[in-house]
C-alpha cells in the first residue's frame, strides 16, 4: 500500500526509526499534541516551520512529509496501513508469579507463539513500540482483584522509570514478580514501595538497584 497522507509517513519513518511519537515531539522540542493531531487526522495542514523541526529529527526532506516528494536518509521506510495491519507480540515461557516470585530458567525466557494486535492500538493508544513488548502470564493471588491466576498481560519493556507509579513485572534476582510500584519521594539512593493488591500480601521497600524493573503492563486479558 503507497502512504497517502502526512499522518502515514510521519508514522511509518518514525517507526522505522525506532521512535514513539512522544519521542517524535521531544527531539523536535514541540509539543506532543502537535504530532498526535497530524496522526489522528485533525491537523491535515499543520505550520511548515514545525515540521521542519520534525524532518530533522526524522532525517527527511520536509517535502517528504507534506506531500511525499524528497529525499530521505538511508532506506525508505516501509510502508503500511496500520488501521488494517496486525503484529506479531511474542509470547515468553516464563510466567510473572503474583506471590512470591517464579524462579526463571534460561529455556524460559525464550520466545513462544506471538499474540497479534493491531498496530494503530500500540501506536496510537499504548504509544509503543511493538519491538519492546512482550506477553507473560500471571501465576499466582497476591496481584487479586486486579490480576487473577492465568491473565494474559501485555508488557512494555522500554517503559521502566517507576515513576508515575503503577504495575509492573520485575525480577528480584530469584524469579518475575507482578507487583504494584511507586517511587518514594525524596529517597537518596533512590527507593522503591512494592505493593500487592491482595491485602494478605504486606508491602515492602527497598532499594531501586536491588530489583531489575523488566517493564511496566500496559494491558491484561483474562478468560471468563
Amino acid at each position: 500500500m503507497i502512504v497517502t497522507n502526512i499522518a502515514q509517513r510521519l508514522k511509518a519513518r518514525a517507526f522505522q526509526l525506532d521512535m514513539t511519537p512522544a519521542a517524535v515531539a521531544e527531539a523536535s522540542g514541540l509539543n506532543r499534541s502537535f504530532i498526535y493531531d497530524i496522526i489522528r487526522g485533525k491537523s491535515v495542514r499543520p505550520s511548515r516551520a514545525k515540521l521542519q523541526k520534525v524532518a530533522d529529527v526524522l532525517k527527511v526532506d520536509v517535502d517528504w512529509l507534506i506531500d511525499g516528494d524528497g529525499t530521505i536518509e538511508g532506506e525508505a521506510p516501509k510502508i503500511y496501513s496500520p488501521d488494517t495491519t496486525f503484529v506479531g507480540i511474542s509470547g515468553v515461557k516464563a510466567k510473572a508469579s503474583g506471590g512470591g516470585g517464579t524462579i526463571v530458567h534460561a529455556e524460559d525466557e525464550q520466545a513462544s507463539k506471538l499474540y497479534h494486535f493491531r498496530l494503530s492500538w500500540i501506536e496510537d493508544e499504548l504509544e509503543a513500540n511493538p519491538k519492546n513488548l512482550r506477553i507473560l502470564r500471571v501465576t499466582g493471588d497476591s496481584m487479586v482483584p486486579t490480576l487473577n491466576e492465568g491473565d494474559t498481560i501485555l508488557v512494555d519493556m522500554g517503559r521502566k522509570s517507576p515513576y508515575p507509579p503503577g504495575l509492573f513485572v520485575l525480577h528480584d534476582g530469584m524469579g518475575l514478580m507482578a507487583k504494584r510500584i511507586e517511587h518514594i519521594p525524596s529517597s537518596d539512593p533512590p527507593r522503591i514501595r512494592v505493593t500487592s493488591d491482595n491485602p494478605n500480601y504486606s508491602p515492602y521497600d527497598c532499594l531501586l538497584d536491588e530489583v531489575n524493573i523488566v517493564g511496566r503492563i500496559r494491558w491484561y486479558g483474562r478468560r471468563v
